[in-house]
């Protein structure tokens, strides 16, 4: 009887159904670690965060589409391809800088800025 025992002791490690299994465990212990991780990195996956994201998909393109998250309600925009059209006035103008800034001036000032330079 004792030598029974002695053999399971001495019995080697790659024979032993339970490491497989084990070692299985680990790798999706790892894989879960990545996906939290990378779900905690990403605002608007992230159910926790209380910041307001905007993600652009293809600026400029008819294909280009918005989704805005606004605390826990998440709003998705397509582009219709038409141009807006509606009433309105001009409300200032923008100038691109050397530096590639953008400065904008509002119309009252722009006006000013015109009539002082002949």
């Amino acid at each position: 009887m004792s030598q029974g025992k002695l053999k399971l002791l001495h019995e080697p490690e790659s024979e032993d159904p339970i490491l497989s299994v084990v070692n299985l465990i680990d790798i999706f212990l790892v894989i879960i670690a990545a996906l939290l991780v990378t779900v905690a990195q990403n605002p608007m996956l992230n159910a926790f965060s209380k910041q307001d994201v905007t993600v652009i998909a293809d600026p400029g393109k008819p294909s280009m589409e918005m989704i805005v998250k606004k605390g826990e309600k998440i709003e998705h925009y397509k582009a219709s391809g038409s141009i807006g059209q509606g009433e309105g006035e001009k409300a200032g103008v923008a100038y691109r800088m050397k530096d590639g800034s953008i400065v904008y001036v509002p119309e009252d000032e722009a006006q000013q800025t015109n009539a002082n330079n002949p």
